[in-house]
C-alpha cells in the first residue's frame, strides 16, 4: 500500500480540493497530512510525514495539486516494473485550474518540460513523486535546515539521490491538476529567489552536477541568451537586431508556443512571447544572484 505525504503547514486554501481528488483515485493508500508545526517548511514538513509511516513507497502530493485518477497507480506500476527503479514523478496536466494568463502560461511551461522530457532523471519533483522508503532514508530525506521555506529542496535532494547511484525517472502520464494561482511578481519571486538562484549556488556548489536537468537543457539556455541579447538590444536601439533575437527566442521552444496557441487560441500564444521573455530574463538575472548566493553560503 502506498503512503501519501501531503505537506500543509501553511493553512493551503487549496488542500480541499487536493483531498478531493485523493479521494477520488483508484489506488489503495494511506494518508499523511502535515499540518503542523505552523509555518514549518515543506522539507521538514515531508520528512516529518515520511517519519510516522511505515508503507515501502512515499508518495509526495504537493497541496495544491488534484491528482488524476490513475496517478498513483501509474507511479507505483512504474515502481513495480522495474526493481532498480528508486523513484519516479510525473507531471502537470494541461488544465490548470486558473484561468489568468500568467497562471495559465506558468501551469502550462511546467507541464510542457515534463511532458517532453520522459525517462531518466537526475532531479527529483516533489509536487507528484513516489520513492522507495529505503532509498528514502538512505540519503537522508530532505534538506529542511538549508531550505527552511518551499525552494529547490526537491531538486537538491533528487540531486542526492543521483549521486548515490539511485535511478530516478520522469512518467509525464502520472499527472494532476495544479491549482495554484500565479500573477507576474509570484512568478518573478518564484523564478528569481525561490529556484533560479538557489539552484545556480547549488550546481557550483556540486561542480555543475544536474547542469542538463529539465529546464536546463540547450532549449532553454539557448532562449535565454536570446532573450538577453533581445532587451540588451531594444534598450540600445538596434532595433533589427533585437527582433532577430526575439525570433531566436521563440524558434527552440516553438512546440510551447504551439501548445499554448491549441489550449488559449492566439491570445494565450501571443502573451506567451512577452511572458516568456521576462521568464528568460530571470532566469538571466538568477546567475549573477545564484553566484553572490553561493559566495556567502561559503
Amino acid at each position: 500500500m502506498l503512503t501519501v505525504v501531503i505537506p500543509a503547514t501553511d493553512a493551503p486554501l487549496a488542500l480541499a480540493g487536493c483531498l478531493a481528488a485523493l479521494e477520488r483515485s483508484c489506488e489503495a493508500h494511506t494518508l499523511e497530512v502535515v499540518t503542523a508545526p505552523a509555518r514549518c517548511g515543506p522539507a521538514a514538513a515531508r520528512n516529518a510525514g515520511v517519519a510516522r509511516t511505515g508503507g515501502e513507497i512515499v508518495v509526495f502530493v504537493d497541496s495544491d495539486v488534484a491528482v488524476h485518477s490513475d496517478a498513483l497507480r501509474r507511479l507505483r506500476e512504474a515502481l513495480e516494473r522495474d526493481a532498480g527503479l528508486d523513484a519516479v514523478f510525473g507531471s502537470y496536466d494541461e488544465h490548470p485550474a486558473a484561468a489568468a494568463t500568467v497562471s495559465r502560461f506558468r501551469n502550462l511551461l511546467h507541464h510542457h518540460v515534463h511532458t517532453t522530457a520522459p525517462g531518466p532523471a537526475t532531479t527529483f519533483w516533489a509536487g507528484l513523486g513516489a520513492i522507495r522508503r529505503e532509498a528514502f532514508d538512505a540519503v537522508g530525506g530532505f534538506d529542511a535546515h538549508r531550505y527552511p521555506r518551499p525552494s529547490i529542496e526537491d531538486i537538491e535532494f533528487g540531486m542526492r539521490l543521483h549521486a548515490a547511484g539511485r535511478r530516478i525517472a520522469l512518467d509525464p502520464r502520472a499527472r494532476g491538476t495544479h491549482l495554484k494561482h500565479w500573477t507576474l511578481p509570484s512568478m518573478l519571486r518564484a523564478d528569481l529567489g525561490a529556484r533560479g538562484a538557489p539552484w545556480v549556488a547549488l550546481r557550483l556548489e556540486r561542480g555543475g552536477d544536474g547542469a542538463t536537468a529539465l529546464n536546463l537543457s540547450w532549449r532553454h539556455r539557448l532562449a535565454a541568451g536570446a532573450a538577453l541579447l533581445a532587451a540588451a538590444s531594444a534598450l540600445t536601439g538596434r532595433g533589427r537586431v533585437s527582433a532577430v533575437a526575439l525570433v531566436a527566442m521563440i524558434a527552440p521552444n516553438a512546440r510551447f508556443y504551439a501548445l499554448l496557441a491549441r489550449l488559449g487560441g492566439p491570445r494565450l500564444a501571443l502573451a506567451g512571447v512577452p511572458l516568456s521573455l521576462v521568464h528568460h530574463l530571470t532566469a538571466a538575472a538568477s546567475v549573477p544572484a545564484g553566484i553572490l548566493l553561493w559566495l556567502r553560503l561559503r
